[in-house]
């Protein structure tokens, strides 16, 4: 049986928001181990001056727990 815990991370990218999300997962793996899934909370823009300049996720990613 296995244990799985989530941890909610806030990731920013100045290009996109995939790349937002890509970041997020890179960064996740570096602390995590046994990363599985994650899925997207919610998305926002960053606005300056009335031009989008980021894009923020808030992702929940999944890790299993060690035996």
């Amino acid at each position: 049986m296995s244990v799985a815990r989530v941890s909610e991370i806030i990731c920013e990218s100045k290009k996109s928001f995939d790349d937002a999300i890509t970041t997020g997962i890179t960064r996740a793996n570096k602390t995590l181990r046994n990363v599985s899934e994650a899925w997207v909370q919610s998305q926002k823009v960053i606005v300056t001056k009335g031009k989008i300049t980021g894009y923020r996720v808030i992702l929940k990613v999944t890790f299993v727990l060690d035996d």
